[in-house]
């Protein structure tokens, strides 16, 4: 039997391929319209899963929705009719229930198929039935309490019950306008994180504040006895009178949803680029808290009601993984499981999986145990994407690209790792990964700044061997989807200091050689060169959605400071890899390039484009760039009968180094003799081939020049001579 499961017309759509109970494939469309959350049909999602399966549409059993407009329709009416709901945001909801209703003729469409070809019946599953589905269904428990919270999804935003073998019960639900989630997002918007799926920067940000405003968050949202909560809606704007959003075909936008009072109780909102001062920290914090609170209260009650210590969760709130890791702490669970995709994008499995189980009364028969479930690509494909883009690599065998990498990567080189199926969730877990040494201090800010062009309080997580958990972390259970954060052991922090967050927490993910064997094998070598079983782990993208295909990572990798790039076995390092050689000179240099320190007698950098090679000179002055310190106070040496170079005000980069970092200089100058052979004219274009000028930097004090050499080299203060010419490998 064929099952496809759809989450469409909301954020995070979906498409997920289910045969005789087993999930075959499942895909969200972000990652193919490069779209970050996008909402509308998943239709590339459907074409792919399909085609992965070698499944024509017309092979179609059932077809499921995890939404169901019909869902408590006479109190969306009786709402409705007793609040003054803006018409465009009525209509907005009607043209939703359509389109949901609908989906046969939509699928038809984007398929080029006769609607009458397609024999599947559609079936829609209330949305927080498949969110418990979606967990519980696919967990290895035979019994187990199950939660599902979220914003809002078929009028209810809290979902609790018991699955036991192929059912579900439920014993309550929380319904509109009472949401924990709502409570997050508006007060994630009032920090000034406005964008759809923002709330983790919140969690981020939560480590650097107290909880000075929780006594103000516990008069906004209130634990009831029942196990549940309320909100006060005066706090919001959404059930007065509804808030706009935007489902259809795009990036997800929702409207503020915070009222006036909030403000009052608060004060100001953080605006755009406003500096996140002490006060939105502790409000970053005691948002955390109370929703930390609350969570607690709601698992513990359902404990209390069950007596099961099994866990199955999910729901959008199910992605805090600040609050899952302290579930073990702050309730009597002892084993808890949340798959891959808590968010509504995983209802497209849940909504299948009801239907198997649930309404057909199948016999469960399948364990999510593996994030794995996207697409992959052929070793064909890939040699003739690189041979048609004219990119040099090697083809390594496995066990020479293992010992490679894990020495790149122990060098401080930052490595694109492309490997196998893509991971079906928000998590970049081992296959499509950007990774980094965890024992550099820098890294973090080298990742942030350089390559993921993000806030600098946001955290990195470590992937860590399975069997050394407890020796690095204060508990011990597998974390296989990075769901969870724990706090590192206090003795282990300052050698893992770029994945300890400034709680000592860190949101880490276990791995197994079960689970994915030659990513094992690579952190394994890299323990074996370094003593420590953990590698920095951060999605393969740049403000954009995990990347698909090898054409997306080779983009990525070209347009970042990434040094190596790995699509399988294929190994491809950065054009611009200058080499650092030392030289007998006597000043002191120390200088950080190429995410390597390097100290030494003198630097030469070698091997750029095709100008002559570079020899700089210190006399150990120091600059201060993102908190690195880097070489200033360079002379410029005799270079024959060649002209003077008047630099002022001018940034010199030597080879391609791209979206230069603005420069702050703490002191020092820069004292010029005579100088090279350069030539920069009007429009920054230099005489030597392979060197460039450019940016404004009118501040720089008279007669200074910066100097970047090679792809991944921030800047070092200094000026040059040329040697000998030799040519990039």
């Amino acid at each position: 039997m064929n099952i496809l499961g759809i989450n469409g017309y909301h954020g995070d759509s979906s498409a997920a391929l289910i045969i005789d109970g087993k999930l075959v494939a499942a895909l969200e469309e972000e990652r193919v319209r490069r779209v970050k959350h996008w909402a509308g049909f998943p239709s590339e999602s459907i074409k792919w899963c399909l085609e992965e399966a070698s499944v024509n549409v017309s092979e179609l059993d059932y077809i499921t929705v995890s939404h169901n407009p019909r869902s408590r329709i006479h109190k969306k009416v009786t709402l409705v009719l007793s609040k003054r709901f803006r018409p465009k945001f009525i209509l907005k909801r009607l043209t939703q229930y359509f389109k949901i209703g609908n989906i046969k003729n939509t699928l038809a469409s984007e398929l080029s198929v006769d609607a009458d070809s397609i024999k599947a019946k559609v079936v829609n599953v209330e949305h927080h039935r498949a969110h418990m589905a979606s967990s519980f269904f696919v967990s290895p428990y035979s019994e187990a309490a199950v939660a599902s919270i979220d914003g809002f999804g078929d009028f209810v935003s809290t979902m609790v019950g018991v699955g036991r073998d192929n059912e579900l019960e439920v014993f309550n639900t929380v319904e509109f306008p009472h949401s924990l989630g709502i409570f997050y997002t508006a007060l994630t918007q009032f920090l000034g994180f406005s964008s759809y799926g923002d709330e983790y920067k919140v969690m981020g940000l939560s480590a650097y504040g107290k909880p000075k405003y929780l006594d103000e968050m516990r008069e906004i949202i209130k634990p009831t006895r029942n196990g549940l909560f309320k909100l006060d809606s005066s706090f919001f704007l959404h059930e007065s009178g509804g808030v706009d959003m935007t489902w259809f075909n795009e990036r997800p936008v929702i409207n503020r949803l915070y009222s006036e009072k909030l403000v009052d109780l608060l004060g100001s909102p953080r605006g755009e680029g406003e500096k996140m001062s002490a006060r939105f920290r502790d409000i970053g914090c005691s948002v955390q808290a109370l929703y930390e609170e609350v969570f607690s209260h709601i698992l513990t009650h359902l404990y209390e009601r069950t007596g099961l210590t099994n866990l199955a969760l999910s729901g959008g709130c199910i992605q805090n993984s600040l609050a899952n890791g302290k579930i073990y702490d702050k309730t009597p669970f002892e084993s808890v499981y949340i798959p891959p995709t808590a968010h509504d994008g995983g209802t497209s499995i849940g909504s299948a999986f009801y239907l198997w189980n649930s309404k057909l009364g199948n016999k469960r028969g399948f364990v999510m145990d593996s994030p794995f479930w996207g697409p992959r690509f052929t070793v064909d494909f890939i040699r003739k994407l690189l041979d048609e883009k004219g990119i040099e690599y090697s083809v390594l065998k496995e066990a020479e690209l293992i010992e490679k990498v894990a020495g790149d990567v122990a060098s401080g080189r930052v490595v694109g790792w492309f490997q196998g199926r893509s991971e079906w969730g928000p998590r970049a877990l081992g296959n499509r990964s950007i990774l980094a040494d965890p024992r550099r201090e820098d890294m973090r800010d080298v990742l942030n700044l350089r390559i993921k062009k993000r806030e600098s309080f946001r955290p990195f997580a470590p992937s860590v061997l399975a069997e050394c958990i407890s020796e690095w972390f204060e508990r011990s259970e597998p974390v296989p989807f990075m769901e969870k954060v724990y706090s590192v052991r206090p003795g282990k922090r300052d050698l893992i200091p770029a994945v300890v967050h400034v709680d000592g927490s860190g949101r880490l993910q276990t791995v197994s050689k079960e689970f994915n064997s030659k990513y094992y094998k690579l952190i394994t070598e890299f323990n074996k060169i370094t003593g420590v079983p953990i590698i920095l782990n951060t999605s393969f993208n740049e403000n954009e959605p995990i990347v698909n295909n090898p054409k997306e990572a080779l983009d990525c990798f070209k347009r970042t400071k990434m040094d190596v790039l790995v699509i399988e076995d294929f190994y491809i390092t950065s054009a611009l890899d200058a080499t650092l050689q030392l030289t007998g000179i006597a000043s002191k240099v120390h200088l950080i390039t190429l995410n390597r320190e390097i100290t030494g007698d003198s630097i030469m950098i070698g091997k750029v484009g095709n100008s002559d090679n570079v020899e700089i000179h210190s006399n150990t002055k120091t600059l201060e760039v993102f908190g690195e310190t880097f070489v200033s106070g360079i002379k410029v040496e005799e270079s024959g009968s060649e002209k003077n170079l008047d630099v002022q005000g001018v940034f010199i980069e030597i080879g391609w180094v791209p979206n230069p970092p603005k420069v702050k200089f703490e002191s020092g100058e820069i004292l010029l003799d005579k100088g090279g052979a350069i030539k920069i004219n009007e429009h920054c274009e230099t005489s030597i081939p392979g060197l460039y000028a450019a940016g404004d930097v009118s501040s720089v004090p008279e007669r200074q020049i910066i100097v970047a050499a090679g792809q991944g080299c921030i800047a070092s203060l200094g000026v040059f001579k040329y040697l000998s010419t030799k040519k990039f490998n």
